[in-house]
C-alpha cells in the first residue's frame, strides 16, 4: 500500500516543479493549505444531502406539488401478456411492423392493439409529472442556495475580479474557512448525484450526465488539493410561465456556458496559469476535465437550441428532447392523452404536460 500512495501521490505529477509535499506542509501559525484528506468530510456530508432531498421531495415537494393539482399518478399498465411479455423482456421493447403484423395474427388481435399494448407498458415504469416536478424543485433548491452562498462568497475575493490572482503563489494558497465550506458542499451535493444517479428519473442524456458528475468530482478534488424553475412551471401546466422562464434560462446557459466559460475560465486555466506557473503533468489532466465539460457544454446548447426552434415554430415550449416518454396510441382521443407523452401538442390543447428542458 506504501508503494501505491507513493505512487499515486508523486509530487512530479501533482505539484509545480521545485515543490514537494514537504514544502506544502511548513506552514506558518494560523495557515491552512488544503489537504486532500479534508476531502474526506465530503462523503457523509453527501450521504446527508441525500437523506435531506429523500425529505424535501416527500414532505415539501410533494405538498408544493398538490397544492398546484399535480398528484401522484397511476400508471396505465399493460394488461397481462405471457407472449408479449416475453418479446418485450428479452426480444425487443419496439417491435418492427412485420414483427408486429406476425404477433397480430398469432394473438388474433388487431395490429393497433399490439402496438398499444408495448406502447403502455414501456411507459408503465415511466416516472410521473409528479415525480419530476418533486426532483426539479428539489435541485432548484440546493442550486439557488448554493449559488447565493458561492456569489457572496466570491464577490469579496480578489480572483473574481482578476483570475490571474488564481496562480500568484500557487501552490501556496490558504484555505479559509468560506472556500472550504463551499467546496465540501458543492463535492457533496455531486457525491450525493453519483449515488442517486442510477434511481432518478433516467433521461437520454444519461452517460453524458455520468461523466459530467465524474468531471466534476475529479475537478473540484483536484483544484482543492474547483432551468429547474422552467421546468416546475410547466409541470404546474402554467405555460406562459414556463416560456418566460425557460427564455431566461436559455439566455444564462448560453452566454455562461459558451461565453464567460471558455473565455474566462478556460482562458484562466489554460492560458493564464501556463505564463504564471508553468504547465506541469496534472496541469494536462485538469485541463482536458475542463475541456470534456465544455464538450457537454457545447452538446446541451444544442439541444436546448433544437426545444427554442420548435418552441418559435409551435408557438409554446415543446418536450426536453431527452425524455423517454412516449406519446398514447394513435387511436385514442386527445382528452386521453396525458401531459408526459415527449411530445408537443397543438396550442387549442392545453392539457399538454411535456416537459421543458433544464441544466444548469
Amino acid at each position: 500500500m506504501a508503494a501505491l500512495s507513493a505512487w499515486f501521490w508523486n509530487e512530479r505529477f501533482w505539484l509545480p516543479h521545485n515543490v514537494t509535499w514537504a514544502d506544502l506542509a511548513q506552514q506558518a501559525p494560523g495557515v491552512e493549505y488544503p489537504k486532500a484528506g479534508h476531502l474526506f468530510a465530503a462523503l457523509p456530508l453527501a450521504l446527508g444531502i441525500f437523506a435531506v432531498r429523500m425529505l424535501f421531495e416527500r414532505f415539501v415537494a410533494s405538498a408544493c406539488a398538490r397544492s398546484l393539482h399535480i398528484h401522484p399518478d397511476v400508471a396505465r399498465r399493460a394488461p397481462p401478456n405471457t407472449v408479449l411479455e416475453k418479446v418485450f423482456t428479452s426480444i425487443t421493447k419496439s417491435p418492427e411492423p412485420r414483427h408486429l403484423d406476425g404477433l397480430s395474427k398469432q394473438l388474433d388481435w388487431e395490429v393497433r392493439k399490439v402496438q398499444r399494448w408495448f406502447r403502455q407498458r414501456r411507459n408503465q415504469d415511466k416516472p410521473s409529472v409528479h415525480a419530476k416536478f418533486c426532483e426539479s424543485m428539489w435541485r432548484l433548491t440546493f442550486y439557488l442556495c448554493i449559488f447565493t452562498y458561492g456569489f457572496q462568497f466570491l464577490w469579496q475575493t480578489p480572483w473574481m475580479w482578476d483570475t490571474r490572482h488564481c496562480w500568484y503563489g500557487y501552490p501556496y494558497q490558504v484555505m479559509t474557512p468560506g472556500l472550504y465550506r463551499y467546496y465540501v458542499a458543492e463535492l457533496a451535493f455531486y457525491w450525493s448525484l453519483m449515488f442517486s444517479q442510477f434511481t432518478d428519473i433516467r433521461r437520454k442524456d444519461f452517460l453524458a450526465m455520468l461523466v459530467h458528475h465524474l468531471a466534476t468530482v475529479g475537478l473540484i478534488s483536484f483544484s482543492y488539493a474547483n432551468n429547474m424553475a422552467a421546468k416546475l412551471a410547466n409541470y404546474a401546466k402554467y405555460q406562459r410561465l414556463c416560456d418566460l422562464l425557460f427564455i431566461v434560462f436559455s439566455v444564462v446557459f448560453f452566454i455562461t456556458r459558451l461565453v464567460i466559460y471558455p473565455l474566462w475560465v478556460l482562458n484562466s486555466t489554460m492560458f493564464e496559469s501556463w505564463v504564471i506557473v508553468g504547465p506541469f503533468p496534472s496541469w494536462w489532466l485538469f485541463n482536458v476535465l475542463l475541456l470534456v465539460l465544455q464538450v457537454l457544454h457545447v452538446i446541451w446548447s444544442y439541444l436546448i437550441a433544437r426545444i427554442a426552434i420548435k418552441a418559435v415554430l409551435r408557438g409554446k415550449v415543446c418536450s426536453d428532447v431527452r425524455s423517454d416518454v412516449e406519446s398514447s396510441s394513435e387511436d385514442e382521443s386527445p382528452r386521453e392523452e396525458n401531459g408526459a407523452n415527449g411530445h408537443c401538442a397543438a396550442r387549442s390543447r392545453p392539457q399538454n404536460h411535456g416537459d421543458c428542458s433544464h441544466h444548469a
